[in-house]
């Protein structure tokens, strides 16, 4: 929430960062950002190299649904500065953590801010780019975290950064040869025969070949062999449901494609994860050294589940559920999914990996996706969500050993 502190950090010259997660939080309350935008480019203007004025100007607009500018805004900020320092640990810094990043919108990195906000961990981010490649000299570190997520726009970038850490004189956690597999068809690929798990096919085709099924100049086995309408179509590189349709037949596909611009898409079965009371459930978990955490549990009775339009604010029935699967998480879904867990994270092979799936009826885990770069945070109004707190804690706590661990082990 914005506090006159946070006033005085968006007007003062060259002030620390106020950073992602403090300005989200604000945003996450509904709180008025407008005025903290305002301060901080007029802060900038004056001062073009303060970067930190630009940069936490970017988050901002972008928080305002301002993306594009957003992006300019952080493209000035990065032209001006690479490095930046995050905010200070609650607690007196015991580790040093460097933070490999790329440009992009909150979807573009892991956001570790939020993992970090409890730790005695002091963190700094050098950003990257394919034009802004690792300096010679980086800041003395215990760790190096790769944030950067799998896209198409970072492929060459990740492709960059595994090259330049070849060899790395300290420990790299989330290897990005690693990251580089995480896209929806890549991941299918990796999961494909997991023990218990479910990830429909996914295919990745061009605008062309998805109009051709639409026409029906194409047979869908052509290209998932042994599927059937419905289908679940996304544009590529989209996240958190945007633009995500399911279409029941092929004129469905025609009506979608017409209200789309992309080039490309993604393709793959629906699978029906309802439940016997008809809702649908989907499970938000983050494995740390291949160890399950639940971060949430949301309930809706639309298929497409978000936490934020799940309407759990609004029935206490929900969160009751999910209080309770999260209090028998270790000896309920992670006992049950215990072997396909640690499949995934076999094959997979990051430290740190969230997994957004649910149940199938038939009792295995369906994947949706897997990924470095989900939001992971402790936001809830804890008067609403009391339960939440300890559990995030849990996952904060585990995250912060596991840097902790990777520092004693070099």
């Amino acid at each position: 929430m914005i506090t006159p502190e946070l006033v005085d950090a968006a007007a003062t010259p060259y002030a620390p960062l106020i950073g992602a997660a403090t300005l989200m939080r604000c945003a996450f309350y509904r709180d008025d950002l407008r005025p903290i935008g305002e301060m901080l480019l007029a802060r900038a203007q004056a001062n073009p190299d303060d970067a930190n004025a630009w940069l936490d100007a970017s988050f901002v607009l972008q928080l305002l649904g301002q993306r594009e500018a957003g992006l300019d805004v952080q493209h000035h900020a990065l032209a001006t500065r690479a490095l930046y320092a995050l905010p200070a640990p609650a607690r007196t810094p015991t580790l040093n953590l460097l933070v490999l990043m790329g440009p992009g919108d909150f979807m573009a990195n892991t956001p570790i801010e939020f993992l970090l906000q409890t730790s005695d961990i002091a963190a700094q981010v050098q950003y990257l780019t394919l034009d802004l490649p690792l300096p010679e000299q980086v800041p003395d570190h215990d760790v190096l975290f790769v944030a950067i997520a799998q896209s198409d726009a970072n492929a060459p970038l990740l492709r960059d950064v595994a090259q330049m850490l070849d060899g790395w004189p300290r420990p790299v956690v989330n290897r990005p040869e690693r990251i580089g597999h995480l896209s929806r068809d890549g991941a299918h690929a990796k999961l494909a025969g997991a023990t218990g798990v479910l990830m429909p096919q996914t295919v990745r085709v061009a605008r062309a070949t998805a109009e051709q099924l639409a026409g029906g100049a194409l047979d869908l086995q052509a290209l998932l062999p042994g599927a059937a309408f419905p289908l679940i179509v996304r544009p590529l590189d989209s996240h958190a449901g945007t633009d995500l349709h399911k279409v029941d037949d092929a004129a469905a596909l025609r009506g979608y494609l017409a209200a789309q611009a992309s080039r490309e898409f993604y393709l793959a079965p629906f699978v029906d994860y309802s439940g016997p009371d008809g809702q649908f459930r989907k499970y938000r978990i983050v494995l740390i050294e291949g160890k399950p955490f639940i971060c949430h549990l949301a309930i809706s009775m639309h298929w497409m589940v978000h936490y934020l339009n799940a309407g759990m604010d609004d029935s206490a029935a929900k969160r009751a559920e999910e209080a309770a699967g999260m209090a028998e998480f270790d000896t309920g879904f992670a006992q049950r999914h215990a072997a396909a867990l640690a499949d995934i994270d076999a094959r997979i092979g990051l430290p740190y990996l969230g997994i957004d799936c649910a149940e199938t009826r038939d009792g295995r885990l369906l994947i949706f996706e897997v990924d470095n770069a989900m939001v992971v945070h402790a936001m809830d109004d804890p008067g609403k969500y009391p339960y939440k707190g300890p559990v995030m804690d849990k996952v904060f706590r585990a995250f912060e050993a596991m840097l902790h661990r990777a520092a004693r082990a070099a």
